[in-house]
C-alpha cells in the first residue's frame, strides 16, 4: 500500500478487535490493543503489538470513553483507529474527533455516518433515491395522538422505531389501536434510556417478514461494489443466532434487484469503506430498506468465505487511500456459508446469561470450519459486555454440504465451565424449517413457544462433498 498506516489502533475487544489484529499484521502494520481492567487476560491483548489499558471493566469507564482512547492513541502514537462494530464504531463524534486529532477513522465519514445513523434520516435518504420504503410517517412522530392518526392512515399492525436505534433496542409493535398507546411509550422510554433520544417514527409492520442484508464496499477511487447478500432471519428478540449466503429465499431476479437498489444508495450518499444495507422482504418478494450499517458487521465472515476476500483488509487499504483489491473487484459468489454465534447463555434457562470461567474449550475444525473467537480453555468470560464468545462459520461446495458440516462442527464444539448456546444452534440446524429454508424472523419465537421440551435430533442423509 501506497499509503500504508505504521500503527492501528484497535477501539473494541474480543472476537473482533483479534480479527483486526491478525489482519494487520498480514499487510505489516502494527497494532495497538486497548482494554478494560476485565479484559486484561483477554487474546487480542496478548497478541496485540502493544496494549493500553483504558479504565474499569463496564464499558461506559472503558470502551465507550471517547478521551481514554484518545488518550491511549497519543500515546502509541497510532495513524488510524479501528473501531470494529458496537461500542464507538457508528459514533459520528468519535469519528470527527479521529479526524481533528490527524488519525484516520477506518470507517465512512462523520456525516454519513450521522445520516445514516438517524433511522429516520436513513429512510428519508432511501425514498429520495428510489429505494422502497415500508409505508409509514414522514418523520418523527411527537404524540401518541399523531401516532394513532398515522396508524389508522397506514393500518396495522404498525412498528414504532427509535430514530436512533439499533440492535433491536427502542421497536416496539402494535397489532391494533388497543395496543399501540403503550407500545408507543414503551418505545421511547426505551429510546431514551439506550440512545439518549426519545425520537420514533412508525412503519407498517411487515408480516412474516425475512431480514436480508447486502454487503457494500466502497472506495475513494469511484469503486462502489456489492459483495452478495445475507439471511439474517434466525434471530431471537432482534437479536441474530445463525445466518447464512446465499439466502434460500431470493430469486436471481430479486437479489439482482435488491443488489442494483444497495449500489444505488451507496454511490449516491458518498460511501466510504465497508457497511451493509438491510432490508425485510416479505413472501411476495417485496423488499424494503431497513437501515444502513456504517461499520463491519458480525457475520462478515460467511461473505469473506464464499467470496474469497478478506473485508478487514479492504477496510484497512480503502482508508489508507487504495483502491480495492482486484480480486474483491471481480469476485464472484461461490458454495455457501454458514455462521453461529456462540452466546455465553443457558438456552434452556431463557437465554439467561453464563458468565463465568471456561475450564475447558475445544474448538471445531476440519475442512471448511473457521472459529473466530477469543477465548480458551481458563478464560474468565467477564459479566459486562455482549455475551457472544466465539463464531462458528463454516463453507461447503452446495448449502445442504454446509448444514452437514456444521451439524458436525457443532457437535465437537466443546465448552465446560459455562453454558453456550450450542445445543440450541444445533436443533434449529437439524430442523426441516431450517434445512427447507422455510423460516422468517418470526420463527424462533413461534418455535420456543410451541415447544416443551426439546425435541430429538432428526436423522439426516450426509451428503457427498
Amino acid at each position: 500500500m501506497e499509503n500504508r498506516f505504521r500503527n492501528i489502533l484497535v477501539a473494541n475487544r474480543g472476537e473482533i478487535a483479534l480479527r483486526v489484529i491478525r489482519a494487520a499484521k498480514e499487510l505489516g502494520i502494527r497494532t495497538t490493543a486497548v482494554y478494560s481492567e476485565a479484559d486484561i487476560d483477554s487474546m487480542h491483548v496478548q497478541l496485540a503489538d502493544d496494549a493500553i489499558c483504558i479504565g474499569p471493566g463496564p464499558s461506559a469507564e472503558s470502551y465507550l470513553k471517547v478521551d481514554a482512547i484518545m488518550a491511549a492513541a497519543e500515546i502509541a502514537n497510532v495513524d488510524a483507529i479501528h473501531p470494529g462494530y458496537g461500542f464507538l464504531s457508528e459514533n459520528p463524534r468519535f469519528a470527527e474527533i479521529c479526524e481533528s486529532c490527524d488519525v484516520k477513522f477506518i470507517g465512512p465519514s462523520a456525516e454519513v455516518i450521522r445520516t445514516m445513523g438517524d433511522k429516520n434520516e436513513a429512510r428519508a435518504t432511501a425514498v429520495k433515491h428510489g429505494v422502497p420504503v415500508t409505508p409509514g410517517s414522514d418523520g418523527i412522530v411527537e404524540t401518541e395522538e399523531e401516532a394513532y392518526e398515522i396508524a389508522e392512515k397506514i393500518g396495522y399492525p404498525v412498528m414504532i422505531k427509535a430514530s436512533a436505534g439499533g440492535g433491536g433496542r427502542g421497536m416496539r409493535p402494535a397489532l391494533n389501536k388497543a395496543s399501540l398507546g403503550s407500545a408507543f411509550h414503551t418505545a421511547r422510554r426505551e429510546a431514551m434510556a439506550c440512545f439518549n433520544s426519545d425520537e420514533v417514527y412508525i412503519e407498517k409492520l411487515v408480516e412474516n417478514p425475512h431480514h436480508i442484508e447486502f454487503q457494500i464496499v466502497a472506495d475513494s477511487h469511484g469503486n462502489a461494489i456489492e459483495l452478495g447478500e445475507r439471511d439474517c432471519s434466525m434471530q431471537r428478540r432482534n437479536q441474530k443466532i445463525i445466518e447464512e449466503t446465499p439466502s434460500p429465499l431470493l430469486s436471481e431476479d430479486l437479489r439482482t434487484r435488491m443488489a442494483e437498489a444497495s449500489v444505488k444508495l451507496t454511490k449516491s450518499i458518498g460511501y466510504e469503506n465497508c457497511g451493509t444495507i438491510e432490508y425485510l422482504v416479505d413472501d411476495q418478494e417485496n423488499f424494503f430498506f431497513m437501515e444502513m450499517n456504517t461499520r463491519i458487521q458480525v457475520e462478515h465472515p460467511i461473505t469473506e468465505e464464499v467470496r474469497g476476500c478478506d473485508l478487514i483488509k479492504e477496510q484497512i487499504r480503502v482508508a489508507a487511500g487504495e483502491p480495492l483489491s482486484e480480486h474483491v473487484l471481480h469476485s464472484e459468489p461461490r458454495g455457501h456459508a454458514i455462521e453461529c454465534r456462540i452466546n455465553a447463555e443457558d438456552p434452556y434457562n431463557d437465554f439467561s446469561p453464563s458468565p463465568g470461567k471456561i475450564e475447558l474449550y475445544y474448538a471445531s475444525g476440519g475442512r471448511g470450519v473457521r472459529v473466530d473467537t477469543h477465548v480458551y480453555s481458563g478464560y474468565e468470560v467477564p459479566p459486562y459486555y455482549d455475551s457472544m464468545i466465539a463464531k462458528l462459520i463454516v463453507y461447503g461446495a452446495r448449502r445442504d454440504i454446509a448444514i452437514a458440516r456444521m451439524k458436525r462442527a457443532l457437535s465437537e464444539f466443546l465448552v465446560q465451565g459455562i453454558k453456550t448456546t450450542t445445543p440450541f444452534q444445533a436443533e434449529i440446524i437439524d430442523h426441516a424449517a431450517f434445512k427447507n429454508g422455510k423460516y422468517s424472523i418470526r420463527w424462533v419465537e413461534d418455535y420456543l413457544a410451541s415447544k416443551s421440551d426439546p425435541p430429538k435430533p432428526e436423522a439426516m442423509e450426509v451428503p457427498e462433498d
